[in-house]
Protein backbone atom coordinates (compact mmCIF):
# COMPACT_ATOMS: atom_id res chain seq x y z
CA UNK A 1 0.00 0.00 0.00
CA UNK A 2 1.38 3.32 -0.71
CA UNK A 3 0.84 5.98 1.88
CA UNK A 4 1.70 9.24 1.57
CA UNK A 5 2.55 12.18 3.95
CA UNK A 6 -0.55 14.01 6.35
CA UNK A 7 -1.05 15.75 9.24
CA UNK A 8 -3.45 14.59 12.36
CA UNK A 9 -6.05 17.80 11.38
CA UNK A 10 -6.42 17.14 7.65
CA UNK A 11 -6.49 13.45 8.02
CA UNK A 12 -9.41 13.78 10.80
CA UNK A 13 -11.27 16.47 8.49
CA UNK A 14 -11.10 14.35 5.69
CA UNK A 15 -12.14 10.75 8.04
CA UNK A 16 -15.06 13.36 9.26
CA UNK A 17 -16.14 14.62 6.20
CA UNK A 18 -16.33 11.13 4.65
CA UNK A 19 -17.99 9.69 7.93
CA UNK A 20 -20.94 12.07 7.20
CA UNK A 21 -21.59 11.49 3.08
CA UNK A 22 -21.54 7.82 3.01
CA UNK A 23 -24.13 7.42 5.92
CA UNK A 24 -25.10 4.25 7.15
CA UNK A 25 -24.50 1.08 5.33
CA UNK A 26 -27.61 -0.47 6.94
CA UNK A 27 -29.89 2.47 6.31
CA UNK A 28 -30.07 3.41 10.12
CA UNK A 29 -30.22 6.31 11.65
CA UNK A 30 -26.55 6.08 13.64
CA UNK A 31 -23.08 6.21 11.68
CA UNK A 32 -20.60 3.35 14.08
CA UNK A 33 -16.52 4.19 13.35
CA UNK A 34 -13.87 1.87 14.91
CA UNK A 35 -10.44 3.55 15.41
CA UNK A 36 -8.21 -0.01 15.71
CA UNK A 37 -4.74 0.41 17.08
CA UNK A 38 -2.66 -1.32 19.81
CA UNK A 39 -2.98 1.12 23.03
CA UNK A 40 1.00 2.16 22.04
CA UNK A 41 -1.04 4.14 18.81
CA UNK A 42 -3.43 6.10 20.49
CA UNK A 43 -6.31 5.01 19.33
CA UNK A 44 -8.34 7.08 22.08
CA UNK A 45 -6.64 10.56 21.31
CA UNK A 46 -7.45 10.02 17.88
CA UNK A 47 -10.95 9.15 18.74
CA UNK A 48 -11.99 12.20 21.20
CA UNK A 49 -10.27 14.24 17.45
CA UNK A 50 -12.81 12.97 15.63
CA UNK A 51 -15.54 13.27 17.75
CA UNK A 52 -14.52 16.54 17.93
CA UNK A 53 -14.77 17.26 14.39
CA UNK A 54 -18.18 15.77 14.35
CA UNK A 55 -19.43 17.71 16.73
CA UNK A 56 -18.50 20.66 15.05
CA UNK A 57 -20.50 19.34 11.82
CA UNK A 58 -23.46 19.42 14.09
CA UNK A 59 -23.36 15.79 14.95
CA UNK A 60 -24.06 13.92 18.62
CA UNK A 61 -21.19 11.73 19.39
CA UNK A 62 -20.35 9.02 21.38
CA UNK A 63 -16.82 7.71 22.35
CA UNK A 64 -16.30 4.26 23.69
CA UNK A 65 -13.64 2.22 24.29
CA UNK A 66 -13.02 -0.89 24.70
CA UNK A 67 -10.78 -1.10 27.83
CA UNK A 68 -14.60 -0.18 29.54
CA UNK A 69 -15.63 -3.81 28.20
CA UNK A 70 -13.07 -5.60 29.76
CA UNK A 71 -14.30 -9.70 31.10
CA UNK A 72 -13.95 -10.40 34.61
CA UNK A 73 -10.55 -10.54 36.16
CA UNK A 74 -11.14 -14.14 36.96
CA UNK A 75 -12.04 -14.81 32.79
CA UNK A 76 -8.99 -12.50 32.05
CA UNK A 77 -6.57 -14.00 34.00
CA UNK A 78 -7.26 -17.65 33.95
CA UNK A 79 -3.98 -18.71 32.38
CA UNK A 80 -2.29 -16.20 33.84
CA UNK A 81 -1.78 -12.25 34.22
CA UNK A 82 0.45 -12.33 31.00
CA UNK A 83 -0.89 -14.76 28.61
CA UNK A 84 -1.02 -13.45 24.83
CA UNK A 85 -3.67 -16.12 24.06
CA UNK A 86 -6.08 -15.19 26.58
CA UNK A 87 -5.37 -10.78 25.65
CA UNK A 88 -6.02 -12.08 22.27
CA UNK A 89 -9.55 -14.11 22.22
CA UNK A 90 -10.64 -13.57 26.11
CA UNK A 91 -10.18 -10.22 27.59
CA UNK A 92 -12.46 -8.15 25.90
CA UNK A 93 -16.19 -8.60 26.46
CA UNK A 94 -17.57 -8.81 21.96
CA UNK A 95 -20.52 -10.47 23.22
CA UNK A 96 -21.58 -6.92 25.82
CA UNK A 97 -20.30 -4.92 22.75
CA UNK A 98 -22.83 -6.50 20.49
CA UNK A 99 -25.49 -6.18 23.31
CA UNK A 100 -25.11 -2.70 24.98
CA UNK A 101 -23.42 -0.86 22.10
CA UNK A 102 -24.22 -2.07 18.44
CA UNK A 103 -27.49 -3.53 19.33
CA UNK A 104 -29.26 -0.29 20.54
CA UNK A 105 -27.40 1.21 17.44
CA UNK A 106 -29.49 -1.28 14.70
CA UNK A 107 -32.27 -0.31 12.34
CA UNK A 108 -34.95 0.59 14.82
CA UNK A 109 -33.05 0.08 17.78
CA UNK A 110 -33.50 2.65 21.03
CA UNK A 111 -29.98 4.51 20.59
CA UNK A 112 -29.53 3.74 24.50
CA UNK A 113 -25.62 2.58 24.55
CA UNK A 114 -23.81 1.57 27.68
CA UNK A 115 -20.85 3.56 27.52
CA UNK A 116 -19.10 1.14 30.21
CA UNK A 117 -19.60 -1.97 31.40
CA UNK A 118 -16.68 -3.32 33.80
CA UNK A 119 -13.85 -1.32 36.15
CA UNK A 120 -10.65 -3.13 35.82
CA UNK A 121 -9.28 -1.13 38.51
CA UNK A 122 -12.38 -2.43 41.03
CA UNK A 123 -13.05 -5.58 39.20
CA UNK A 124 -16.73 -4.56 39.82
CA UNK A 125 -19.11 -3.52 37.28
CA UNK A 126 -19.31 0.22 36.77
CA UNK A 127 -23.09 0.37 37.02
CA UNK A 128 -22.67 3.70 34.58
CA UNK A 129 -26.30 5.22 32.85
CA UNK A 130 -27.02 4.73 29.29
CA UNK A 131 -26.26 7.62 26.38
CA UNK A 132 -28.91 8.61 24.15
CA UNK A 133 -27.13 9.00 20.94
CA UNK A 134 -30.18 10.91 18.63
CA UNK A 135 -30.79 10.08 15.18
CA UNK A 136 -28.09 11.08 13.09
CA UNK A 137 -26.02 10.42 15.73
CA UNK A 138 -22.12 8.76 16.08
CA UNK A 139 -20.65 5.80 17.51
CA UNK A 140 -16.70 6.22 17.77
CA UNK A 141 -15.55 2.72 19.26
CA UNK A 142 -11.66 2.87 20.02
CA UNK A 143 -9.52 0.33 20.96
CA UNK A 144 -6.93 -2.98 19.82
CA UNK A 145 -7.70 -6.29 18.10
CA UNK A 146 -11.58 -4.11 16.46
CA UNK A 147 -11.63 -5.61 13.17
CA UNK A 148 -12.25 -9.29 12.45
CA UNK A 149 -15.31 -9.50 15.38
CA UNK A 150 -17.72 -8.69 12.11
CA UNK A 151 -19.02 -6.09 14.14
CA UNK A 152 -21.50 -3.27 11.57
CA UNK A 153 -18.89 -0.24 11.09
CA UNK A 154 -19.61 1.70 8.25
CA UNK A 155 -15.86 3.09 8.64
CA UNK A 156 -13.31 1.31 9.82
CA UNK A 157 -9.51 3.31 10.25
CA UNK A 158 -6.49 1.28 11.43
CA UNK A 159 -3.54 3.17 13.09
CA UNK A 160 -0.27 0.64 12.19
CA UNK A 161 2.92 0.45 13.64
CA UNK A 162 5.87 -1.55 12.38
CA UNK A 163 6.46 -4.42 14.35
CA UNK A 164 9.80 -2.13 15.97
CA UNK A 165 7.67 0.91 16.26
CA UNK A 166 5.03 -1.10 18.06
CA UNK A 167 7.60 -2.87 20.80
CA UNK A 168 9.46 0.72 20.87
CA UNK A 169 6.92 2.07 21.91
CA UNK A 170 4.80 0.04 24.47
CA UNK A 171 5.66 -0.27 27.79
CA UNK A 172 8.24 -3.36 29.25
CA UNK A 173 4.63 -4.45 31.09
CA UNK A 174 3.07 -4.80 28.61
CA UNK A 175 5.42 -5.78 26.18
CA UNK A 176 4.01 -9.93 26.87
CA UNK A 177 0.74 -8.72 24.68
CA UNK A 178 3.30 -8.37 21.12
CA UNK A 179 2.69 -11.72 20.63
CA UNK A 180 -1.37 -11.18 20.60
CA UNK A 181 -0.67 -8.34 18.06
CA UNK A 182 1.40 -11.04 15.78
CA UNK A 183 -1.11 -13.50 15.85
CA UNK A 184 -3.66 -10.47 14.81
CA UNK A 185 -1.54 -9.27 11.48
CA UNK A 186 -1.14 -12.86 10.46
CA UNK A 187 -5.16 -14.00 11.02
CA UNK A 188 -7.07 -10.85 10.08
CA UNK A 189 -4.63 -8.25 8.33
CA UNK A 190 -6.15 -5.21 9.64
CA UNK A 191 -4.27 -3.43 7.09
CA UNK A 192 -6.04 -4.96 4.97
CA UNK A 193 -9.14 -5.19 6.04
CA UNK A 194 -9.91 -1.64 7.38
CA UNK A 195 -11.00 0.90 4.84
CA UNK A 196 -8.11 3.62 6.38
CA UNK A 197 -5.30 2.93 7.47
CA UNK A 198 -2.69 5.46 9.33
CA UNK A 199 1.20 4.83 9.72
CA UNK A 200 1.69 5.87 13.16
CA UNK A 201 5.63 4.72 13.29
CA UNK A 202 6.73 8.24 14.67
CA UNK A 203 3.50 9.99 15.90
CA UNK A 204 4.81 13.49 14.85
CA UNK A 205 4.17 12.61 11.17
CA UNK A 206 0.95 10.20 10.28
CA UNK A 207 0.96 9.02 6.64
CA UNK A 208 -2.44 7.51 5.54
CA UNK A 209 -3.47 5.60 2.28
CA UNK A 210 -6.47 7.91 1.57
CA UNK A 211 -10.09 7.46 1.40
CA UNK A 212 -10.98 4.63 -1.08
Amino acid sequence: MRLEAITWERLTEAVAEHVLETGAADGGPWLRVAIDGAPAAGTRERADALAGALRVRGRSVLVVGTGGFLRPASLRYEYGREDPESYYSGWFDTGALWREVFGPLEPGGTGRVLPDLWDPATDRATRSPHSELVPGGVLVLHGPLLLGHWFPFDLTVHLRLSPAALRRRTDESERWTLPAFERYEREVDPAEAADVVVRTDDPRHPAWGGLG
